[in-house]
């Protein structure tokens, strides 16, 4: 996986730096991704939205931009923080700006990141904030045995908080996706997620 990552990383930004520079970003996410603090916002994480992006290149405009931030929308991730999001995205814009990526495209990148935030589309120009957010969602839709894996995962990077404050926030972020009216944006993640991810839901607020 971490050898796919780092080709995918250098066949990425490989037009835009020298191998120096490449290998200098590619240390700094590998080193935020494999913090002993991340459990499922990982390079496992960032692998799973990278490779299922391999099909829906034809559907994508900016394909550079959304792997970008795909990359960095995770890259300050502090469970006890509210502002992870608008922190990678400045971080995206430092990093972007290093290597002379247009800026246009840098605040295109910022924004889907800042997407993440509430998992609300901020660019509606096209469908690459929808397959963004339907991607970083897709664990949600998985098969039991996974979702269960990844719950685990997401209590461990909450380790700090006791259950009487933990399980509360939880429930609350379960029940505002399933009180949308689909937690997926996209055709495709709607017909091959929706219900599993809907049933995984409210199996986990059971056991909360």
């Amino acid at each position: 996986m971490i050898d796919w990552l780092k080709t995918e990383w250098y066949h990425l930004i490989s037009v835009y730096c020298d191998d120096s520079l490449i290998e200098e970003l590619w240390t700094e996410i590998e080193t935020r991704y494999t913090s002993k603090t991340r459990y499922y916002h990982n390079l496992l994480h960032i692998y799973n939205m990278l490779f299922q992006a391999e099909d829906l290149k034809a559907e994508i405009q900016d394909l550079e931009a959304f792997k970008l931030a795909v990359w960095y929308h995770d890259s300050i991730y502090k469970s006890h923080k509210k502002d992870n999001e608008e922190k990678s995205a400045v971080l995206a814009e430092k990093r972007l700006n290093s290597f002379g990526f247009n800026p246009k495209r840098v605040e295109i990148v910022m924004n889907l990141i800042v997407s993440t935030k509430k998992h609300q589309i901020i660019l509606k120009e096209n469908k690459d904030n929808a397959y963004l957010l339907d991607l970083d969602l897709s664990i949600l839709g998985t098969d039991w045995k996974t979702y269960k894996r990844y719950i685990t995962n997401i209590r461990k990077e909450y380790k700090r908080y006791p259950n009487f404050m933990y399980k509360p926030g939880r429930k609350k972020v379960l029940q505002y996706f399933l009180e949308r009216e689909t937690i997926y944006f996209t055709e495709a993640f709607q017909t091959k997620y929706e219900k599993q991810a809907r049933e995984n839901l409210k199996k986990e607020i059971a056991l909360l």
